[in-house]
Protein backbone atom coordinates (compact mmCIF):
# COMPACT_ATOMS: atom_id res chain seq x y z
CA UNK A 1 0.00 0.00 0.00
CA UNK A 2 1.47 3.20 -0.87
CA UNK A 3 1.16 5.91 1.85
CA UNK A 4 1.78 9.75 1.10
CA UNK A 5 4.96 11.11 2.36
CA UNK A 6 2.79 13.74 5.01
CA UNK A 7 0.61 10.85 5.98
CA UNK A 8 3.46 8.80 6.47
CA UNK A 9 4.86 11.64 8.88
CA UNK A 10 1.56 11.49 10.46
CA UNK A 11 1.29 8.40 11.25
CA UNK A 12 5.10 8.19 12.88
CA UNK A 13 3.51 11.15 15.44
CA UNK A 14 0.33 9.39 15.92
CA UNK A 15 -0.75 7.51 19.19
CA UNK A 16 -3.22 5.08 21.01
CA UNK A 17 -5.10 7.41 23.38
CA UNK A 18 -4.39 5.85 26.87
CA UNK A 19 -3.85 6.62 30.50
CA UNK A 20 -1.87 10.46 31.08
CA UNK A 21 2.00 9.57 31.94
CA UNK A 22 3.19 11.02 35.47
CA UNK A 23 5.37 14.59 34.77
CA UNK A 24 8.76 13.52 35.27
CA UNK A 25 11.00 15.70 37.94
CA UNK A 26 12.98 18.07 36.00
CA UNK A 27 16.35 17.72 36.28
CA UNK A 28 18.81 20.06 37.53
CA UNK A 29 21.65 19.79 35.77
CA UNK A 30 21.06 20.69 32.76
CA UNK A 31 24.09 22.87 30.30
CA UNK A 32 23.04 26.42 29.20
CA UNK A 33 24.29 26.76 25.69
CA UNK A 34 26.32 29.43 25.19
CA UNK A 35 24.74 33.15 23.51
CA UNK A 36 25.29 33.62 19.97
CA UNK A 37 26.91 36.66 18.70
CA UNK A 38 25.16 37.97 15.77
CA UNK A 39 26.92 40.14 12.73
CA UNK A 40 25.02 41.44 9.11
CA UNK A 41 27.00 42.46 6.42
CA UNK A 42 24.77 44.00 3.93
CA UNK A 43 22.39 42.21 4.32
CA UNK A 44 19.80 42.19 1.27
CA UNK A 45 16.57 40.56 0.29
CA UNK A 46 15.16 40.96 -2.91
CA UNK A 47 11.56 39.18 -4.23
CA UNK A 48 12.09 39.84 -7.78
CA UNK A 49 12.28 43.53 -8.36
CA UNK A 50 10.72 44.54 -4.43
CA UNK A 51 13.37 44.91 -2.07
CA UNK A 52 12.70 43.89 1.64
CA UNK A 53 15.94 44.18 3.00
CA UNK A 54 18.46 47.12 1.80
CA UNK A 55 21.93 46.61 2.78
CA UNK A 56 21.40 46.20 6.57
CA UNK A 57 24.51 46.51 8.73
CA UNK A 58 24.25 45.18 12.34
CA UNK A 59 25.83 43.52 15.40
CA UNK A 60 24.42 41.73 17.97
CA UNK A 61 26.34 40.71 21.48
CA UNK A 62 26.14 37.79 22.32
CA UNK A 63 23.41 37.35 25.22
CA UNK A 64 21.58 40.37 24.07
CA UNK A 65 17.83 40.91 24.28
CA UNK A 66 17.33 43.09 20.97
CA UNK A 67 13.44 44.22 19.66
CA UNK A 68 13.01 44.94 16.50
CA UNK A 69 9.93 47.10 15.69
CA UNK A 70 8.15 48.54 12.13
CA UNK A 71 5.06 48.30 10.49
CA UNK A 72 3.41 45.73 8.61
CA UNK A 73 5.85 44.72 6.08
CA UNK A 74 8.93 46.59 7.20
CA UNK A 75 11.25 43.69 6.70
CA UNK A 76 10.78 42.38 10.42
CA UNK A 77 9.87 38.44 9.77
CA UNK A 78 11.61 38.06 6.71
CA UNK A 79 15.46 39.29 8.51
CA UNK A 80 14.09 36.50 11.51
CA UNK A 81 13.34 34.10 8.89
CA UNK A 82 17.09 34.70 7.30
CA UNK A 83 18.54 33.96 10.50
CA UNK A 84 16.91 30.87 11.03
CA UNK A 85 17.88 30.17 7.97
CA UNK A 86 14.53 29.33 6.34
CA UNK A 87 15.08 31.84 3.73
CA UNK A 88 18.28 32.61 1.80
CA UNK A 89 19.83 36.57 1.57
CA UNK A 90 19.92 38.26 -1.66
CA UNK A 91 22.98 40.00 -2.98
CA UNK A 92 23.59 43.66 -3.43
CA UNK A 93 22.35 43.81 -7.06
CA UNK A 94 20.01 40.40 -7.05
CA UNK A 95 21.00 37.12 -7.53
CA UNK A 96 23.21 34.81 -4.64
CA UNK A 97 25.59 36.70 -2.74
CA UNK A 98 29.21 35.97 -2.99
CA UNK A 99 29.93 35.58 0.60
CA UNK A 100 27.64 35.05 3.54
CA UNK A 101 26.23 38.44 4.95
CA UNK A 102 24.95 36.60 8.16
CA UNK A 103 27.98 35.37 10.72
CA UNK A 104 27.39 33.65 14.09
CA UNK A 105 30.17 34.10 16.15
CA UNK A 106 32.46 35.34 13.21
CA UNK A 107 31.59 32.60 11.46
CA UNK A 108 29.47 32.81 8.10
CA UNK A 109 26.41 31.07 7.68
CA UNK A 110 24.70 29.87 4.49
CA UNK A 111 22.08 27.40 6.59
CA UNK A 112 19.68 26.46 9.37
CA UNK A 113 21.85 26.32 12.49
CA UNK A 114 20.63 23.86 15.63
CA UNK A 115 21.49 26.47 18.01
CA UNK A 116 19.14 28.66 16.60
CA UNK A 117 15.26 28.50 17.41
CA UNK A 118 12.04 30.59 16.02
CA UNK A 119 8.77 31.55 17.80
CA UNK A 120 5.54 32.01 15.97
CA UNK A 121 2.87 34.07 16.57
CA UNK A 122 0.86 30.65 16.90
CA UNK A 123 2.14 28.00 19.19
CA UNK A 124 1.39 25.54 16.30
CA UNK A 125 0.85 22.49 18.97
CA UNK A 126 -0.07 19.01 17.65
CA UNK A 127 -3.70 18.98 18.95
CA UNK A 128 -3.11 14.68 18.94
CA UNK A 129 -0.10 14.92 22.00
CA UNK A 130 -0.59 16.09 25.34
CA UNK A 131 1.64 18.88 26.41
CA UNK A 132 4.33 17.13 27.38
CA UNK A 133 4.60 15.04 24.27
CA UNK A 134 4.63 18.28 22.22
CA UNK A 135 7.73 20.07 24.04
CA UNK A 136 9.80 16.74 23.91
CA UNK A 137 9.08 15.88 20.22
CA UNK A 138 12.30 15.61 18.57
CA UNK A 139 14.74 15.98 21.25
CA UNK A 140 17.33 12.95 21.91
CA UNK A 141 18.19 12.22 25.25
CA UNK A 142 15.93 12.20 28.67
CA UNK A 143 13.61 14.35 26.80
CA UNK A 144 10.62 13.58 29.10
CA UNK A 145 13.08 14.79 31.86
CA UNK A 146 13.64 18.13 29.85
CA UNK A 147 10.61 18.92 28.18
CA UNK A 148 9.20 18.94 32.45
CA UNK A 149 12.14 21.15 33.14
CA UNK A 150 11.02 23.61 30.17
CA UNK A 151 7.46 23.65 31.17
CA UNK A 152 8.75 24.48 35.21
CA UNK A 153 10.15 27.39 33.29
CA UNK A 154 7.15 28.91 32.17
CA UNK A 155 5.08 28.26 35.05
CA UNK A 156 3.06 24.97 33.37
CA UNK A 157 4.69 22.62 36.29
CA UNK A 158 2.11 20.06 36.34
CA UNK A 159 0.31 20.21 33.53
CA UNK A 160 2.42 17.89 31.15
CA UNK A 161 -0.50 15.23 30.62
CA UNK A 162 -3.12 18.27 29.65
CA UNK A 163 -4.05 17.92 25.59
CA UNK A 164 -3.38 21.55 23.79
CA UNK A 165 -7.49 22.15 23.78
CA UNK A 166 -7.56 22.16 27.53
CA UNK A 167 -5.33 25.07 27.48
CA UNK A 168 -5.82 28.93 26.97
CA UNK A 169 -3.92 30.86 24.11
CA UNK A 170 -1.89 32.26 26.74
CA UNK A 171 -0.57 28.33 27.99
CA UNK A 172 -0.24 27.33 24.40
CA UNK A 173 2.02 30.42 23.77
CA UNK A 174 4.04 29.49 27.02
CA UNK A 175 4.10 25.60 25.77
CA UNK A 176 5.96 27.10 22.28
CA UNK A 177 8.32 29.06 24.77
CA UNK A 178 9.14 25.95 26.75
CA UNK A 179 9.29 23.91 23.33
CA UNK A 180 12.18 26.22 22.28
CA UNK A 181 13.71 26.41 25.58
CA UNK A 182 14.12 22.59 26.01
CA UNK A 183 16.48 23.13 23.13
CA UNK A 184 19.06 25.47 24.83
CA UNK A 185 19.25 27.99 22.14
CA UNK A 186 21.60 30.21 21.93
CA UNK A 187 19.35 32.66 19.61
CA UNK A 188 15.70 32.87 20.08
CA UNK A 189 14.35 34.43 17.42
CA UNK A 190 10.40 35.88 18.43
CA UNK A 191 7.76 36.84 14.98
CA UNK A 192 5.86 38.66 17.35
CA UNK A 193 4.73 35.78 19.34
CA UNK A 194 2.25 37.79 21.74
CA UNK A 195 0.54 39.39 19.06
CA UNK A 196 -2.82 37.36 19.55
CA UNK A 197 -3.51 37.70 23.10
CA UNK A 198 -5.10 39.98 25.08
CA UNK A 199 -3.71 42.22 27.12
CA UNK A 200 -3.53 41.03 30.47
CA UNK A 201 -2.13 37.48 29.37
CA UNK A 202 0.11 39.55 26.67
CA UNK A 203 2.15 41.50 30.03
CA UNK A 204 2.04 38.07 31.59
CA UNK A 205 3.51 36.41 28.81
CA UNK A 206 6.27 39.14 28.22
CA UNK A 207 7.20 38.52 31.87
CA UNK A 208 7.62 34.58 31.07
CA UNK A 209 9.79 35.81 28.13
CA UNK A 210 12.06 38.11 30.52
CA UNK A 211 12.92 35.29 32.63
CA UNK A 212 13.64 32.75 30.49
CA UNK A 213 15.42 35.09 28.98
CA UNK A 214 17.25 36.58 32.51
CA UNK A 215 17.94 32.34 33.23
CA UNK A 216 19.04 31.10 30.67
CA UNK A 217 20.80 34.12 28.70
CA UNK A 218 20.59 33.60 25.18
CA UNK A 219 20.89 35.99 22.64
CA UNK A 220 16.72 37.24 21.92
CA UNK A 221 15.48 39.17 18.85
CA UNK A 222 11.94 40.07 19.08
CA UNK A 223 10.01 41.49 16.31
CA UNK A 224 6.57 43.02 17.13
CA UNK A 225 4.63 46.15 16.13
CA UNK A 226 4.33 47.11 19.87
CA UNK A 227 6.13 49.35 20.52
CA UNK A 228 5.76 49.09 24.47
CA UNK A 229 6.67 45.68 24.60
CA UNK A 230 9.92 46.45 23.09
CA UNK A 231 10.51 49.20 25.45
CA UNK A 232 9.25 46.69 28.72
CA UNK A 233 11.78 43.66 27.48
CA UNK A 234 14.70 45.08 24.95
CA UNK A 235 18.35 45.67 25.55
CA UNK A 236 18.24 47.63 22.53
CA UNK A 237 15.36 48.48 20.35
CA UNK A 238 16.17 48.71 15.98
CA UNK A 239 13.03 50.14 14.15
CA UNK A 240 13.42 49.07 10.30
CA UNK A 241 11.06 50.66 8.08
CA UNK A 242 11.39 49.73 4.21
CA UNK A 243 13.98 47.74 4.72
CA UNK A 244 16.31 50.08 6.38
CA UNK A 245 17.62 50.88 9.71
CA UNK A 246 16.31 54.06 10.70
CA UNK A 247 16.42 54.04 14.85
CA UNK A 248 19.18 52.13 16.83
CA UNK A 249 19.11 53.17 20.55
CA UNK A 250 19.99 51.04 23.78
CA UNK A 251 17.37 51.24 26.69
CA UNK A 252 19.28 52.63 29.95
CA UNK A 253 16.20 51.62 32.23
CA UNK A 254 16.67 49.45 34.98
CA UNK A 255 14.71 46.03 35.34
CA UNK A 256 11.84 45.94 36.60
CA UNK A 257 10.48 48.45 34.35
CA UNK A 258 7.75 50.73 35.38
CA UNK A 259 5.52 50.42 32.37
CA UNK A 260 3.90 53.78 33.72
CA UNK A 261 6.93 55.97 33.87
CA UNK A 262 7.90 58.81 32.51
CA UNK A 263 11.50 57.31 31.24
CA UNK A 264 9.42 54.44 29.43
CA UNK A 265 6.89 56.56 27.99
CA UNK A 266 9.69 58.95 26.70
CA UNK A 267 11.82 56.13 25.00
CA UNK A 268 8.10 54.69 23.40
CA UNK A 269 7.47 57.79 21.83
CA UNK A 270 10.76 58.38 20.38
CA UNK A 271 10.53 54.82 18.88
CA UNK A 272 7.16 55.47 17.63
CA UNK A 273 7.92 58.54 15.85
CA UNK A 274 10.58 57.01 14.28
CA UNK A 275 8.19 54.13 13.03
CA UNK A 276 5.30 57.45 11.94
CA UNK A 277 8.06 59.17 10.47
CA UNK A 278 7.25 62.23 12.56
CA UNK A 279 9.96 64.97 13.46
CA UNK A 280 10.92 65.59 16.91
CA UNK A 281 9.28 68.15 18.59
CA UNK A 282 10.85 71.44 18.91
CA UNK A 283 11.19 71.61 22.78
CA UNK A 284 12.07 67.96 23.02
CA UNK A 285 15.63 68.64 24.35
CA UNK A 286 14.00 70.98 26.64
CA UNK A 287 14.55 69.47 30.08
CA UNK A 288 11.78 69.57 32.27
CA UNK A 289 10.05 72.12 34.67
CA UNK A 290 11.07 71.41 38.06
CA UNK A 291 8.41 70.08 40.07
CA UNK A 292 7.23 71.87 43.39
CA UNK A 293 5.47 70.09 46.04
CA UNK A 294 2.82 71.83 47.92
CA UNK A 295 1.98 70.47 51.24
CA UNK A 296 -0.80 71.02 53.56
CA UNK A 297 -2.88 72.77 50.80
CA UNK A 298 -6.32 73.01 51.98
CA UNK A 299 -9.59 73.57 49.41
CA UNK A 300 -12.65 75.25 50.05
CA UNK A 301 -15.45 74.22 48.23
Amino acid sequence: MFIHPNEFELLQHLEVPGPAQQEPAPASDQGVAAPVRVTLRKLCKRYGTRIVLNGLDLDIAAGEFVAVVGRSGAGKSTLLRILAGLERASGEQGGAPARSPVLFDNFPQWAADERVRLLFSDARLLPWKRVLQNVALGLTGNARVQAAGALRQVGLHGRGADWPAQLDAGQRQRVALARALARRPGLLLMDEPLGALDALTRIEMQEALLQAWQQERFTAVLATRDVMEAVALADRILVIDEGVLVFDERVALVRPRARGSAACAALAARVLRAVLKQPEPPDSDRPLAPVIQIRHLRLAV
